[in-house]
């Protein structure tokens, strides 16, 4: 039996063992919601009758869930995939079709599927599919640790990139590769190759007739790009005609900080290079949840609002809210709106106090700021002339989370592009820099902050950010 056919084997025994695994967690999720917790006689189950409708219904749950399983790639390779990202996979799949379940039961009025139920069916599926993926990677491991189910892997090129690509596969037996050599030019660095263990097999110009008598799963291209790309063309055409994988080492420009991923748009590939939050269900849970965080934080805060807008109305000439233009996400200028907490002519008093800024860059800071109204000092001290900006996350200008959205003024400012990175992602009311001092934080400092945020960003390190902020926010601290 051939590679091919024993993995297709096991392939449809894996989605067959998925289906499984949906019905277990199905069967299993009623019995504490339908108080199902006696024993029944074998009259009683035999008695049982299952309508031919919902015996329709269930058969097409099923179908839509293994088709969304197959749409999410659980089914795909995950031989070079890292363990945490196959486990988020099978989380989407359980979370999207657990939804599938609930939104079923709604349009069908399924009496049988409360909020209790569907909850309980999220937990189970997800445990057991977990579960079976965990022990799945075991055995797979054990097994290419004694030498089987390997595939064997030509890189073709000797750069330092391609001999610390052989190390990583090396170093890992569990991934089940092989690198059975080199293919490349002579030149001078080609010593390198023997000298860390590996041989060279052929040349570039031998490499067509070995890939026809040698045995090949995979070849990796970690040629120079500009210097060797028709040669590369000639060994992705080569691989294609004999139906050998490509893999093409994605970092040709040696990036530091971005993180790439493969597309296709329309039948062109290609790939992406991208720092920050990228896209994905994530990207929008995260908009979903600034918008319904935001909507009902505006109803909770409305008395407080209404009483701030009183206050600035009776005691300072001019309107209530402050409206400046901010630099957004990609550097899109929005209108950003707050409580003003400063005479109405301070904005051409800003000039003649530039002398007396107190913060390192370009941003302007003074605890002791004239211009600032005695109710907008208390506004600014518990943070209350931040809650307009709820308004802008509701239309999207900016998120709960993120770095601060700057005036025009102190983006002009900005003397390094490593700054300006932190414009790649939409800007929030608050961040690691409120959380971590404000403006009692170095400018440089602040957007090391804002930096730390983008490349570690996840749903739950906004969570913990928001969690953090509303202490922050009662004691005061770092307020100006």
């Amino acid at each position: 039996m051939t590679s091919s056919i024993r993995r297709r084997i096991l392939l449809d025994a894996l989605k067959l063992f998925d289906t499984a695994i949906m019905v277990v967690a199905f069967v299993l999720a009623t019995i504490p919601t339908s108080g199902i917790g006696r024993t029944i006689s074998a009259q009683d189950f035999f008695s049982m009758r299952i309508k031919v409708g919902n015996l329709i219904l269930f058969f097409g749950l099923l179908l839509l869930w293994h088709i969304l399983f197959t749409t999410l790639g659980l089914y795909g390779s995950h031989r070079l995939s890292s363990r945490a990202s196959e486990l988020a996979d099978v989380v989407k799949g359980t979370t999207l079709g657990t939804m599938v379940l609930f939104v079923v039961s709604r349009l069908f009025h399924i009496k049988m599927a409360p909020l209790r139920f569907v909850g309980m069916f999220f937990v189970i599926s997800t445990t057991l599919l977990i579960g079976s993926r965990l022990l799945l990677r075991f055995v797979l491991a054990r097994t290419r640790a004694h030498g089987r189910n390997l595939r064997h892997i030509l890189i073709v090129g000797t750069s330092q990139r391609a001999l610390e690509f052989a190390e990583k596969i090396g170093s890992n037996p569990s991934l089940g590769y092989c690198v059975i050599g080199f293919a490349d030019k002579h030149w001078h660095g080609i010593d390198q190759v023997e000298q860390n263990g590996h041989s060279l097999v052929c040349d570039l110009e031998g490499l067509p007739e070995y890939l026809r008598t040698n045995i090949v799963d995979e070849v990796v291209i970690a040629l120079p790009i500009r210097s060797f790309h028709d040669d590369a063309s000639r060994v992705a055409v080569m691989c294609e005609q004999q139906g050998i994988i490509v893999r093409v080492l994605s970092n040709i420009f040696n990036l530091k900080l971005a993180r790439s991923r493969a597309e296709d748009m329309e039948g062109d590939s290609f790939i992406t290079h991208y720092t920050g939050t990228g896209e994905g269900w994530p990207v929008v849970m995260k908009r979903v949840l600034d918008f319904c965080l935001a909507l009902i934080a505006l109803i909770v805060v409305s008395p407080v609002m209404l009483l701030a807008a009183a206050l600035i109305k009776l005691t300072s000439p001019g309107p209530v809210f402050f409206r400046q233009k901010r630099i957004g996400q990609n550097k899109r200028k929005f209108t950003i709106y707050k409580f003003r907490s400063m005479a109405i002519d301070a904005e051409e008093k800003m000039r003649q106090l530039e002398h007396l800024n107190e913060v390192t860059g370009p941003v302007f800071k003074m605890k002791q700021d004239p211009r600032i109204t005695p109710v907008g000092k208390f506004l600014r001290k518990t943070s209350i002339d931040e809650l307009p900006q709820l308004f802008n996350v509701l239309r999207g200008d900016m998120s709960l989370v993120g770095p601060r959205p700057l005036p025009i003024r102190d983006y002009e400012g900005f003397s390094e592009d490593w700054h300006r990175r932190r414009f790649s992602v939409r800007p929030g009311i608050t961040c690691l820099w409120q959380v971590n001092g404000r403006s009692s934080i170095p400018f440089d400092k602040w957007m090391e902050l804002d930096m730390q945020y983008i490349d570690k960003w996840s749903l739950w390190l906004d969570l913990k950010i928001l969690a953090r902020t509303i202490p922050a926010v009662l004691k005061g601290f770092g307020a100006a």
